[in-house]
């Protein structure tokens, strides 16, 4: 069952279900068919009004010469000819409401009021148009002597339906001129986003993104095929970063996925072998233990990483206004609890910021860790936060022995690791993430030298108004 709603919707779901080189071809049609029919009622109402002023004129101009031929011999007494079997009808109206026809005429109306007015000389000359069962009369009366002559000429409409039977023909042959010239520039508009879209479903097909479509046409349609070019670029460029993704991940992961395996592989073996205990000192088997659980939380950082990684700008977390400071302090608590031998000196001041709380912390913590991988135990890593202007200026500072000019261009690589840093425990992700989260902040994060000769980091945020 129908809701009442719904039946005022049919004709536009009708219209939408049409292609555009159809509704294009409507369009034009009904545009000259509208077009012709108003020019249609204009011109006959022109040429109506035309007519009748013309046969006005006429009956006036007839009417006079009755007239003078009336008043030179009376009403009663003037000569009328015979009827000639056409054009115009006369008679001759006397005071007291009889009147003289011409011999062989066919009748006219009966004289209207107005008419014996006239002939009783109480109103001036009067046209009128009188409508019979079989036709219509325009007649005229005029004041003549002491009665009226009245000249009527059969009301014609011949000529306009012949004007109207032409304007048919011509209306019926531009509608289908307009139909043929509107599907024919429909065809000739719509070839390119013909092409364009041939093009589109070929990729789709074909899954072939590498080729652009070609840029033709202008207006409109070059800016549609440019946005799908780079839509495409857009799908290369993710494609590409995919793929070397995962290509890093695989080269990253087997490193410590073989270690962990030859080193499980012998405790296998020599468990099967029931040499476990003789075989293995048990400072040897503690040992072997420890290296264990540093391979599998070290897959488990990794694998965390390249997880948060992959997601890209794609995050759940709603963004809202938050106190930096807050997420500094809890960063820093985070990274005491991982680290215990890790020592953090704060110095933060409230700052408030629009952004993600969650991947704002695990910036500062991957900034945190990375610091403190490079300070000795006996030099604590400065972390400062404070207000610059409009901006939002964080620090992390570490005493060690700094970045390498030659390594700054790429600290913030994916995977990335200098060569004193590969001996160290990290996947090399860390300052990529970091990356990632401020640019999607619209912040900036550089490198420097600081003070105490290690890596200072800093990061710039827009402050919250």
């Amino acid at each position: 069952m129908s809701g009442p709603g719904r039946e005022p919707r049919r004709p536009a779901r009708w219209w939408r279900r049409l292609s555009l080189r159809t509704r294009l071809t409507v369009i034009a049609a009904t545009a000259i068919a509208v077009s012709v029919f108003l020019a249609f009622q204009v011109a006959s109402e022109l040429m109506d009004r035309e007519l009748r002023d013309t046969a006005e004129n006429e009956l006036r101009a007839d009417s006079r010469v009755l007239a003078a031929a009336a008043e030179r011999a009376g009403p009663a007494r003037v000569e009328l000819a015979p009827y000639p079997g056409a054009g115009r009808l006369s008679r001759v109206i006397l005071a007291d409401g009889s009147t003289r026809t011409p011999a062989g005429q066919p009748a006219l109306p009966p004289v209207s009021e107005h008419a014996l007015r006239v002939a009783r000389g109480e109103s001036a000359d009067l046209m009128e148009s009188e409508d019979t069962d079989d036709d219509g009369y325009h007649v005229y009366t005029l004041r003549a002597g002491d009665g009226a002559v009245q000249v009527a000429r059969a009301t014609d409409d011949s000529p306009l339906n012949q004007f109207g039977f032409g304007m048919l023909l011509i209306g019926l042959l531009c509608v289908a001129g307009g139909a043929l010239v509107g599907r024919t520039v429909a065809r000739t508009g719509l070839a390119p986003i013909d092409r364009l879209t041939a093009a589109a479903v070929r990729v789709a097909y074909t899954r072939d993104i590498d080729a652009d479509i070609p840029d033709e046409g202008g207006g409109e349609i070059r800016r549609l095929i440019q946005s799908i070019n780079d839509m495409l670029a857009a799908l290369r460029d993710s494609r590409r970063a995919q793929r070397l993704l995962a290509e890093d991940a695989a080269h990253e992961l087997k490193t410590p996925l073989t270690s962990l395996r030859l080193n499980v592989e012998l405790l296998i073996r020599l468990d099967r072998r029931g040499t476990l205990d003789t075989a293995l000192s048990a400072r040897s088997r503690t040992r072997l233990l420890d290296d264990l659980g540093a391979q599998v939380a070290e897959l488990s950082t990794l694998v965390a990483e390249l997880t948060d990684l992959a997601r890209g700008d794609v995050n759940d977390e709603s963004t809202e206004a938050l106190d930096l400071a807050d997420v500094v302090v809890a960063a820093a608590t985070r990274a005491r609890s991982r680290v215990p031998d890790i020592e953090i000196a704060l110095d933060v001041t409230p700052v408030w910021v629009s952004g993600r709380p969650a991947a704002l912390q695990r910036a500062v913590l991957n900034l945190i860790d990375n610091a403190g991988k490079w300070s000795p135990a006996d030099r604590p890593v400065q972390v400062r936060l404070r207000a610059e202007g409009a901006s939002a200026v964080l620090e992390v500072d570490d005493a060690g022995p700094g970045i390498d000019a030659a390594d700054v261009p790429r600290v913030f690589d994916r995977f990335y690791r200098a060569d004193s840093a590969r001996a160290l425990p990290g996947s090399g992700l860390g300052l990529s993430i970091v990356q990632r989260v401020v640019d999607a902040h619209g912040g900036r994060v550089a490198v420097a030298r600081s003070a105490r000769g290690g890596a200072l980091l800093r990061v710039s945020l827009p402050a919250a108004t």
